[in-house]
Order: structure tokens, then C-alpha cells, then sequence
């Protein structure tokens, strides 16, 4: 990271290809910059991607930030490498984006969550997309493991995984209500502690049969018997209602 003066700003410098060269280093560069107020250019976008530059999903995350902070964008445009971003103040507010693709609605909530916890007031998200991605956690990743882990921090949210979307149509729908930080709480987990069970749940949606879910559970406690002997696994299987999904897929968390 370094610095360059560029018109009437000073601009954080960031290289895009750094470590994989994917969309995390940028997403994380945008919520950075508007939490600090500093602007900022990423170049070589996504360049360790076979498609290098912007995709629709990244491009929604930038756009929903920048609205968030009533910011200034340059290059945001799909297949841009660099973009500059300027950021504003941030503001609560209800806000709504969609991808208009499969793309991840958990990787939208990642760059969108930091920023409306330092908002002035209390914030809501209404997000469109896949909920089950490829190459991204599933949305029950950030329900089960996510929310209850950044609590202990003081972060305060809630998500309401209103109806799944699997590739390639999307589709999917979540809720998002996050109240603004208090403060932050330091945490210690030094101690694991003994494994005693292991809980799950398998589904499928669209066409796909549940004997899918079945066998997709059944390979799961097998594999994790074999490792954890002591433990008790259980996995819940299930067909989810039409209404409740968008597409054809499955999943196991």
C-alpha cells in the first residue's frame, strides 16, 4: 500500500492482485475507506481471476457502500481493473441492492456490515442474489457462524433468510437489521475445549429429489465419524417449499 497525490486528494494506493487476486482485498479496501474517510484507487482488479475486473456482484457491494456514504466512484463499470473511491459520511438508512446475478449475498453483507455499524442510527438491507455460490460462503455460514462470533465482539445484527438462490438465476433474498456499535469488546478464546457433537443440515431446493440431501448427509457423518470418534453427529435433511427458493440446488452446512 502507499500513497500518491492525485488532484485535490491524496489517494491510498492499492494493488488488487496482491495475495489471490481475487474480490476480498476489495471489498475490504472499500468498507476500510469509508470507515476511515480516506479515498482510495484499486488497480488490477480481480487480476488473479480467469476474468480479471469487475463483476456484477462486486460492483453491487462498491455501489451499495457509496450510497451508504454518499460517495464518488470513477470506473465503476463491469469489467473496470481500477476504480477511485471517494467516500462521504456514512448514513442509516434502509437500503436495497441486488446483483442481478447469482452472486453472493454474503460477500455483499461483508462489505456492507462494517459500514452501518458506524452509521448514526439503526440500518436495514434488503439483498438479492444467490444465497448458495460457488466460491463464496453460503448465506447459513453467516446466520450459524458469523452473527453468533461477532456478538461477542458487541456487534449487534440480525439476517432473515427470506428465499434461496442458486446459480445461475440468483433470485434469492435476505434481510438484514444492524444496530449501530456501542463499542467494540475485546474477546479471548484460548481454550477449544472437548468436541462433544456436531450438528448440520442438508437441503435441497427445485427438482432436485431429497434423497439428494440424504445422500449428501450420509457422506458428511461418515467422513466426520471417521475423524471425530467421540463425537455425536447429527444432520437434519430437507426439501425446501418452492416458494421459499429460486432454482435448482443443494447444500450442507
Amino acid at each position: 500500500m502507499e500513497t500518491s497525490s492525485k488532484g485535490d486528494s491524496e489517494l491510498i494506493e492499492i494493488d488488487g492482485s496482491v495475495m489471490e487476486g481475487g474480490g476480498q482485498i476489495l471489498r475490504m479496501a472499500i468498507a476500510l475507506s469509508a470507515l476511515s474517510g480516506k479515498p482510495i484507487r484499486v488497480c488490477n482488479i480481480r487480476a488473479g481471476r480467469s476474468k480479471p475486473g469487475l463483476r456484477p456482484q462486486h460492483l453491487a457491494g462498491i455501489k451499495l457502500v457509496q450510497e451508504m456514504c454518499r460517495g464518488k466512484l470513477q470506473g465503476g463499470e463491469i469489467g473496470s481493473t481500477q476504480i477511485v473511491f471517494r467516500p462521504g459520511q456514512i448514513g442509516a438508512g434502509d437500503y436495497t441492492r441486488d446483483t442481478g446475478t447469482a452472486g453472493s449475498v454474503g460477500l455483499l453483507v461483508q462489505v456492507a456490515l462494517p459500514c452501518l455499524l458506524f452509521a448514526d442510527g439503526s440500518s436495514t438491507l434488503t439483498l438479492r442474489g444467490g444465497t448458495d455460490a460457488s466460491m463464496a460462503p453460503p448465506v447459513d455460514y453467516t446466520i450459524m457462524l458469523l452473527r453468533p462470533t461477532l456478538k461477542l465482539f458487541g456487534v449487534d445484527f440480525d439476517l432473515e433468510l427470506i428465499k434461496r438462490g442458486f446459480y445461475p438465476k440468483g433470485g434469492g433474498v435476505v434481510k438484514v437489521l444492524v444496530e449501530p456499535l456501542v463499542s467494540l469488546k475485546p474477546i479471548e478464546l484460548l481454550d477449544r475445549g472437548n468436541l462433544v457433537s456436531i450438528t448440520g443440515l442438508s437441503y435441497v431446493a427445485g427438482t432436485l429429489p431429497i434423497r439428494v440431501a440424504y445422500l449428501a448427509a450420509e457422506s458428511a457423518i461418515k467422513s466426520l465419524l471417521s475423524r471425530y470418534k467421540q463425537a455425536e453427529v447429527s444432520i437434519d435433511r430437507i426439501k425446501v417449499p418452492s416458494e421459499q427458493s429460486v432454482g435448482n440446488g443443494n447444500g450442507i452446512m
